[in-house]
This record gives C-alpha cells, structure tokens and sequence, in this order.
C-alpha cells in the first residue's frame, strides 16, 4: 500500500484550533466484515485490533468526568468488538446519545443475532453506510451481495422503528462517491434515495450524509497506482471554502483509537498524526480526564480540504447542508 502522508504537505491547510468538546468518537477496531474501496482505516475480516475492556473502562470515565454529550462508535464493523454491548448499555446509563456506525451487512452475520433488537431498545441512532440505492453500484464499491443484505438490514430496522416518524429511533445513510470526485449536493441526493429506496423496497430513514472520499489509506493508495492522487489533491484544495471551517467536525469531536490514544479526528488517526498536548509524544485518552482542550491547536495537512472543499464534509454530513 502506497504511503499517502507524505503527499499532503503541499498546499498548506489553514490553522486551526479546538472549540468546546462534544463528541467522543471511539474506534473499537479495525476488523470487519466488508473490505470497501473507499475505507479509510483499510478495516477488513483479516485486522485483529480491537479495544481492550480495560480501554473501554477509560473511555467510559472519560466520558462522565468530561460530560461527554455524544458517543459516535465506529470501527472496522464496531459490533466486532466482543465488549460492543457492554459499553453501549453503560454509556446509556450516563445518558449519553450514541451513534452507531454500521455498515448494515453486520446484522445478518452469524453472532450477531439480536443486535438490532439491541440497539433499537438502547435507542442507539444507526448511521448506515450505503453508497447507492442501485445493486449494481453498491456491490462494485463493496463486493457481491452487500446490497441485498444492506437492504434486508434496513427492512429489519424500518420493522423496529427506525426512521419512522415518532419512534425516537434515528436511522441516517451516509453516501461516498464511487471514485475521485465531489459528493452531489446532499439535499437532492437525499430526495432521490428516499423515493428509489421507498419505491423499491419501502424503506424509510431520516437523513442522508454524503461525505467526500478522503485521499488517505486504501482509496488514497488506489489513486496513487492510477496516476490520479495529484488531481484529486488539486480538486479538493480549489473547492476549498473558508466558511466551511467553522463547522468542522475536529473543533468539537476527539478521537480514540483501539489502544486508547487520542487524535483531532479518525482521519489523522488513520495518518498517525496525535493530538497535540505539551510533554505527550503519544497521548492517551486517560491522561485528558479533567482537562479542557479549547483552544488546543489541532493537527492539519492537505487531506483536511476533504472536509472543506464544496458543501463540506464531516461525519454529520454537509456542512452547508
């Protein structure tokens, strides 16, 4: 795989600094059911790195200590991670929102019977990656049959509530692009995927986010090998917009990785690029518990024009949007 670090130090992304924290967002490994094109933690069904209970006893500390609002828990698949449930119901208990990132497909492999029934009686909100409303598109980008069973995925949850006027249970799709272009504009995206999806199969959600490819990891080694890094740097940094800044999602979210050490978001922590915090070469999230990070500077490269360029990009979606 082709290093893509040291190609984001040409254009030089604006200096930012932190606001106030809102969101911890936990990686609790990188395995995976799927391998997706476009995955920026290159996850997989080979990856072996997954949080540790003893970690997840921190971030839990973490979180009453700095009253964390929301819990965003991403992986890989995070449903992997064999202690997924246990922080779920016990961040629940400290009245904490949490964000599942699933990729849909994980309710129908075997050991995860029950998840949904899981998640839907700890009022957990769902962001679902599904990158068309087309089989065709869905399974090129992420291999044979993920479409049917993402959409036996979202029948599941539409039957327990999800996305249904009411129900208090949030279900959001996330679209990425096929290849090295800017996302369509959210809002008319959104419109075509609930007629397609409702039309095809009844389904119903609440919102879509559509996110731009970031040029890192597996998509970034890919435009490496076919000559287009350089173009899609170019297209990101002149669709750069200034009022995007302000929304970024690194002003008011941190991220944890699987061993527990802290980053200004998942994309540096894909780069191994730490939050920065004086006498800490590698900070963890236990050396943060009652300290304020406002006003912390935060780590940027080129890559960050992913979340700038056009409507940006962040994990609620578009930022304009």
């Amino acid at each position: 795989m082709h290093a893509t670090l040291p190609l984001i130090q040409q254009f030089g992304f604006p200096a930012l600094r932190r606001g106030r924290l809102e969101t911890l967002q936990v990686n609790l490994g990188y395995k995976c059911n799927q391998s997706c094109l476009h995955c920026h933690v290159n996850a997989g069904p080979t990856r072996t790195e997954l949080m540790s209970r003893e970690t997840i006893g921190d971030v839990l500390s973490f979180i009453a200590v700095a009253g964390i609002r929301t819990l965003d828990v991403t992986g890989g698949a995070p449903e992997l991670n064999p202690h997924f449930r246990e922080l779920v119901s016990r961040a629940r208990e400290l009245g904490t929102r949490i964000i599942d990132r699933c990729n849909l497909t994980i309710l129908e492999e075997p050991g995860q019977e029950g998840l949904a029934e899981f998640l839907a009686a700890n009022e957990v909100e769902i962001t679902a990656s599904l990158p068309c409303y087309t089989e065709d598109l869905v399974d090129r980008q992420r291999g044979k049959g993920v479409y049917e069973k993402s959409i036996a995925g979202l029948v599941r949850l539409n039957a327990l509530g999800y996305g249904k006027d009411g129900s208090g249970l949030v279900l959001n799709l996330v679209y990425n692009p096929q290849g090295p272009s800017l996302p369509p504009g959210q809002e008319a995206l959104e419109a075509d995927y609930k007629r397609e999806l409702g039309s095809r199969h009844g389904i119903v959600f609440n919102r879509l986010y559509t996110l731009a490819n970031m040029p890192i990891q597996r998509f970034g080694s890919t435009l490496v090998s076919k000559g287009q890094f350089g173009d899609y740097m170019t297209l990101l940094k002149g669709a750069h917009r200034d009022e995007n800044l302000e929304g970024v999602m690194c002003r008011s979210l941190l991220s944890v990785d699987w061993q527990g050490a802290v980053y200004d978001c998942d994309f540096n922590q894909m780069l191994g690029l730490p939050l920065v915090i004086e006498g800490k070469r590698r900070p963890q999230l236990s050396d943060l518990i009652g300290r304020d990070l406002a006003g912390n500077p935060i780590s940027v490269r080129d890559h960050c024009y992913g979340c700038t360029a056009g409507q940006g990009s962040s994990c609620g979606g578009a930022l304009d949007g």
